[in-house]
């Protein structure tokens, strides 16, 4: 295990290898972002990126085949693309659309392009794609009218003979879906159709009764979609649904609330193992069992 400490000066609020885990980004309190160069069991700091206003919520890579490109919310209403070149660091865009803090950010399946997913306090989720030629484009549009916390794409979907499944409205397009998670209690499940730029709402998921801080959708391509959402209500969630059609089912991760407000739920890169962080600085391991229970699968000692 790689230890890494005092590297900021404020709270640590996220993390996050790239593809290859080679790299790791961090963001704080502080208004920075600190890249890693991972090595084994050591790293090295290799650059610090100042040009937010306000804390960096969340950082989120982009896939390689991109560039090596790292995008990153904040306090102060900006996403900012990031871009190594030459072992240099710069900022490559901004994305201002949003009237408040942004919360969560992340870039959507490879397949789709470069695809970013942006979740704000001003109640809006945003669109913004950075197009092969370098034009941008973007759409805005009212998720959760409290604020948004959290989003997170769907993997591409498959059917049982492993062909992708395509959006109902455009037969020539990937079934592109994505989860957000709002201040309004809710979990909203949604359906982007990027040929006419437009989302729309399929399903609203009740469960929770205070704010949905975090929401996850599961790397799994399975024939079972799987959603996690962790709320200050001390609970975890996961909700299901069968062949991405039909009800999305409900089931508590444990059948006695967390002692504290869970955080943030993160799925393994293989999608069956949830980790949970919770306001106690603890990090729970869970796993489904055969039976469809949920087990506890260790805890996280650092």
């Amino acid at each position: 295990m790689t230890l890494i400490s005092n590297s900021h000066e404020s709270s640590i609020h996220d993390a996050a290898l790239d593809y290859y885990g080679k790299r790791l980004a961090t963001c704080s309190s502080d208004q920075t972002i600190k890249i890693f160069e991972i090595e084994g069991e050591t790293h090295k700091l290799v650059d610090t990126l100042k040009q937010h206003d306000g804390a960096v919520w969340q950082v989120s890579w982009a896939h390689p085949k991109f560039g090596v490109i790292l995008a990153s919310a904040s306090f102060d209403g900006k996403v900012i693309i990031w871009r190594e070149e030459n072992g240099k660091w710069k900022s490559l865009l901004e994305h201002t659309v949003h009237k408040a803090s942004v919360n969560s950010v992340e870039w959507a399946p490879h397949e789709y392009g470069a695809v970013l997913l942006c979740a704000s306090s001003d109640g809006q989720v945003s669109i913004f794609e950075v197009k092969e030629n370098g034009t941008t484009h973007n759409v805005v549009f009212p998720a959760h009218e409290a604020g948004v916390n959290s989003a997170s794409w769907a993997p591409v979907s498959t059917n049982k003979t492993g062909t992708t499944i395509t959006s109902p409205t455009e037969p020539s397009e990937p079934l592109k879906r994505f989860v957000t998670g709002g201040c309004d209690n809710l979990v909203k499940v949604w359906n982007w159709d990027s040929v006419n730029n437009k989302a729309t709402l399929e399903s609203t998921l009740e469960g929770h009764a205070d704010w949905v801080r975090d929401v996850a959708w599961s790397s799994s391509v399975l024939f079972k979609s799987y959603i996690a959402s962790s709320s200050l209500d001390k609970s975890v969630i996961i909700w299901t649904q069968e062949n991405n059609k039909g009800p999305w089912k409900k089931q508590y991760l444990t059948k006695d609330k967390f002692a504290e407000a869970t955080w943030k739920v993160s799925w393994s890169l293989s999608g069956n193992i949830l980790a949970v962080s919770s306001a106690d600085n603890k990090i729970t391991l869970w796993k489904e069992n055969l039976s469809g229970e949920w087990e506890s699968a260790g805890e996280v000692d650092q």
